[in-house]
């Protein structure tokens, strides 16, 4: 029933035109196997035994059927609204002015922007306007928001930018980019408003205890990762631990079980203490924004509750069968979702296969440690093939990182949960936020310490071959694992056939670690003078003359950083180039720290930027703000910054006020880095005779999007054109700066499809190669 609902769900999001006729086709044939059912039941020959079987297939096949049809009916009947968005013309990026209301928790996403799901209740373009009532999801620099403190679920705003059509299954029609900035009109109101005021204040709380254990309080107690710093993440993501911080079923349940008790403490009949626990949930809820994870723990626990109340308390998987097909039905777009997708199969597993596997390790080890083992086993095998759908690549330490994290998560989040409710307490609030900086500290200590060791993430295949390949070999464990050597046959052919999987896999992954990290210097090209790095949604370019080396940018994630540096042999950074402070620059920087000699870096006025030079400084780094005709050497080659222009207030911090790179000579070819600026400043720098066309390579300024100047390019004239790009929402590269870039004759570069990508000159010809591809002449 709930595969049936997930499969209609997903295929009707991402083509809903077909919605409506796979809901009365869905329909009809349960209808008629309703007549089926009716029908058997009617019929009075025949055993008894058959006629009860069939009745109990019909019924079985008739449920499996209504949940498909009640998820294609719900996307049938909301397709008319979201049609709507459709008459206003806002395919190309058309500026617009929207009305909405805050429904989803405000996130800072890698590039620095913030981003939140809202309702739309009115749209205008031009002098078109009209009421409306379709979901969007807006991004904004957090900058562009005029009173941020205000801005939570529940604000009612007026967002100014462009937007474009949501990617198919995204429950958000539009995606909206609020670059003429988000007016916050009303803040939360009624318990909307005393939930963020909570959240706010257990944060605001931790603030003075030492990270960085405090910033980690309240993502353990109520979801808030606000004062998470991007090393934190990154390191929590490495070690498998970033489940700690959304809140899920384990949260829901100790919430629960905390109401139960107390209800039960104080004499509490059956009907008391499951509305005890009702109140504490829908309380939790509003507490901590209902995320997708949320909102299945809490519909499992709701009907776990209700079996409780009617004496029928059921099996784990029947109640998690029933939720997640509860929730399909009324939200199909969760099926499109990540964290509902890992939370419901995370959950699963553990009701499903933790108790084999605990047996099965306890043949080598006390069962007390196998007991425990086996709950993040059993959640890392079953969750594994999702996330290397995204990151291609396997924690090493996942399991063990979880294991010593485990004790303290409860107690933090136990704890941190009442300093949150004691907000009109100050001073016991301080105190039992110090409380549970101890448990919290301990995990932060945990995932710094293991997403540090070498070896920590095994790179694994792309797409759905690394998917497919995972799920064996997790599957290949988990035999090994539970089933017990000394069984029949059957059983021990299947090992065999097992291990050798394992063996198999376990070499190549091994060959595979090991030509990306030490020996990974012999698979690149040796002449090679530019580098661009594989790091995702982000910009990390190295160069290379004479023996010195300079690196543009340091992307989001330290770990693929240093995978790249490893590869390339790299060990020391003559020149670093920080051409602006978004995190898709620089949130890799803890991969450089103590290796760089000159930090060149953009206009850093935020807290930010300071912070980052900061560290820079402290592991031995000089920096030098850039600004424009500033010029340098790099072995051989000589380098020249062509923007931000000095004392220019025209261009504020950030995109417009990035780094832009001359550099030639000393084998380099002659090579543009334009940072991530934008149409506007691209105009200027025209305008300034600055460029010393033609060049060889040219970066494509933030990675492809559609707000560029074709005049510049058509002024650079470039034979080839990087485009430092990764998974993205946000369409990048855009098809009308390819398209220029096609027109002008540039062969295109780009990492989200070639991998690394090494650029040389030998002789007068220019080569490329890539990753996965070859040597490719660029031009003559």
């Amino acid at each position: 029933m709930t595969g049936a609902a997930w499969v209609s769900a997903v295929s009707t999001t991402f083509f809903p035109a077909s919605a409506a006729p796979a809901a009365l086709t869905l329909w009809a044939a349960c209808l008629a196997m309703l007549g089926v059912v009716l029908s058997i039941a009617r019929r009075r020959r025949g055993s008894a035994v058959r006629r009860r079987r069939r009745a109990r297939a019909a019924v079985i096949v008739t449920l499996v059927l209504a949940a498909a049809a009640g998820a294609a009916s719900h996307v049938a009947f909301a397709q008319p609204a979201r049609d709507e968005a459709g008459r206003f013309g806002l395919g190309g990026g058309r500026a617009v002015v929207l009305g909405a209301t805050v429904v989803g928790k405000v996130e800072t996403r890698v590039t620095g922007e913030w981003a939140f799901d809202a309702v739309a209740t009115r749209i205008a373009t031009g002098s078109v306007a009209d009421a409306v009532h379709i979901d969007i999801t807006v991004r904004a620099q957090p900058a562009e928001v005029d009173h941020p403190r205000r801005l939570d679920v529940g604000s009612t705003v007026e967002v100014r930018g462009t937007a474009r059509a949501a990617p198919p299954g995204d429950r958000a029609v539009l995606t909206v980019t609020a670059s003429r900035g988000v007016h916050v009109l009303t803040s939360p109101q009624g318990v909307l408003a005393v939930a963020s005021e909570l959240r706010r204040s257990l944060v605001r709380s931790a603030a003075g205890l030492p990270p960085p254990g405090a910033g980690l309080i309240a993502g353990l107690a109520v979801g808030d990762t606000s004062a998470v710093s991007g090393e934190l993440d990154a390191a929590m993501k490495r070690s498998s631990l970033s489940h700690l911080t959304a809140v899920s079923g384990a949260n829901c349940a100790i919430v629960v079980g905390l109401a139960f008790a107390a209800a039960a403490a104080a004499g509490g009949s059956r009907r008391t203490r499951i509305g005890a626990g009702s109140a504490a949930l829908i309380g939790f809820i509003l507490l901590v924004t209902p995320e997708p994870s949320v909102v299945r723990a809490g519909a499992m626990a709701g009907i776990a509750m209700l079996g409780v109340l009617l004496g029928r308390t059921g099996v784990g998987m029947a109640v998690l069968s029933l939720a997640v097909t509860a929730l399909l039905i009324a939200d199909p777009w969760l099926a499109a979702s990540l964290g509902f997708a890992l939370s419901t199969v995370a959950t699963a597993s553990l009701l499903l296969f933790a108790r084999p596997l605990a047996t099965g390790l306890a043949r080598w080890m006390p069962r007390a440690l196998a007991l425990a083992l086996s709950v993040p086993l059993a959640a890392q095998l079953a969750c594994g093939p999702l996330l290397v759908a995204i990151t291609p690549s396997v924690p090493l330490y996942g399991v063990v990182a979880n294991l010593l994290a485990a004790p303290a998560a409860p107690f933090a989040t136990v704890v941190g949960l009442i300093a949150c409710l004691t907000a009109p307490l100050p001073w016991v609030q301080s105190g039992l936020t110090a409380i549970a900086w101890l448990p919290a500290s301990w995990i932060a200590g945990t995932a710094t310490t293991f997403s540090a060791l070498p070896g920590g993430q095994l790179p694994w295949w792309e797409g759905w071959p690394g998917v497919l390949s995972l799920t064996l070999t997790s599957t290949a464990i988990g035999i090994m694992v539970a089933v017990p050597p000394a069984g029949s046959g059957l059983f021990r052919g299947l090992r065999r056939v097992c291990a050798l999987l394992l063996a198999v896999v376990t070499g190549v992954a091994a060959g595979g670690a090991a030509l990306a990290t030490a020996a990974g210097v012999w698979t690149l090209p040796s002449s090679w003078t530019v580098l661009a790095c594989d790091v995702g949604q982000g910009d990390a370019v190295l160069l290379r003359s004479a023996g010195a080396v300079a690196l543009v940018d340091v992307g989001p994630d330290p770990a693929r950083l240093e995978e790249c540096l490893s590869r390339a042999g790299v060990q020391r950074i003559d020149l670093l180039v920080l051409t602006h402070f978004d995190l898709d620059h620089v949130g890799g920087v803890a991969a450089v720290l103590g290796r760089v000699g000159t930090a060149l870096h953009g206009p850093a006025e935020s807290p930010a930027a300071a912070a980052v030079l900061s560290r820079l400084e402290s592991a031995g780094a000089r920096t030098v703000p850039a600004r424009a005709h500033l010029t340098g050497t790099l072995g051989d080659a000589r380098w020249r910054v062509l923007w931000p222009p000095p004392r220019s207030h025209a261009f504020a911090e950030g995109n417009d006020a990035s780094v832009v790179l001359d550099v030639r000579g000393g084998g380099v070819p002659a090579a543009l880095f334009l940072g991530d600026l934008s149409a506007s400043p691209q105009s200027a720098l025209v305008a300034s005779d600055a460029l010393a066309p033609p060049y060889d390579l040219v970066k494509v300024a933030h990675h492809g999007s559609a707000d560029q100047d074709p005049r510049l390019y058509g002024v650079a004239e470039p034979a080839v054109a990087l485009v430092t790009v990764g998974q993205n929402t946000y369409g990048h590269p855009r098809s009308e700066i390819l398209d220029v870039l096609s027109g002008l004759g540039a062969r295109i570069a780009r990492t989200d499809r070639a991998g690394l990508i090494a650029i040389w000159r030998a002789g007068r010809a220019l080569l490329v190669w890539r990753e996965r591809g070859g040597d490719v002449p660029a031009a003559g």
